[in-house]
């Protein structure tokens, strides 16, 4: 019903059903990442007035396990991105994805079935925002600073300048201002190119 996805890794779709209504996805490696996707697969959605609490637990040797809430999937939000990168362990609470002998070694993604009524009186930790900014606004920042930091790798001093009539110079505070521009109304209104 579910699916886990860290950007550069294989798609996990084998949650591991733990009780009834609560699924968890091991997440080896955990230091060297930053988000993870929770989605449905689309294969079955929510059963009416259900959605899906989503947690992260780190891994604890010393036994017990802390969940920390990182937010919800519903049948109309069937998808959503977590930082889980600024979470610190130790914080948060226990939640029952069943009482496990030992807790394991690997952070784990945990997802628990629950009423939409009782997802609403709950609150995320904050470091966890649900990431807003889409996947083109994120392409178009990166592509920026990347045309500004290969420009500004060949700026020169004027004293550095030798003449040279058939090249063109352009000055780099001149493109500090347009990567400032363009972000600026990228951030107003991603769409402003279409226009």
């Amino acid at each position: 019903m579910f699916g886990c996805l860290v950007a550069g890794r294989l798609v996990q779709t084998d949650a591991q059903q733990v009780s009834a209504g609560k699924f968890v996805f091991s997440l080896p490696d955990y230091e060297s990442v930053h988000h993870v996707v929770v989605f449905l697969l689309g294969t079955m959605p929510f059963p009416d007035g259900m959605g899906g609490a989503v947690y992260f637990s780190f891994p604890d040797p010393a036994g017990g396990q802390v969940w920390q809430l990182l937010g919800f999937i519903t049948n109309d939000k069937p998808s959503a991105i977590f930082k889980i990168s600024g979470l610190k362990a130790g914080e948060g609470g226990v939640h029952l994805f069943g009482m496990m002998a030992q807790a394991p070694l690997v952070a784990q993604i945990g997802v628990s079935v629950e009423s939409l009524d009782l997802l609403a009186q709950q609150t995320p930790v904050s470091n966890s925002a649900v990431s807003t900014v889409d996947s083109f606004t994120q392409f178009t920042q990166k592509m920026l600073e990347s045309l500004y930091n290969f420009t500004s790798s060949f700026a020169l001093t004027q004293a550095q300048m030798t003449p040279n009539p058939s090249e063109t110079f352009v000055p780099a505070s001149s493109i500090l201002r347009w990567y400032e521009n363009f972000q600026r109304r990228m951030m107003q209104n991603p769409n402003f190119w279409k226009t």
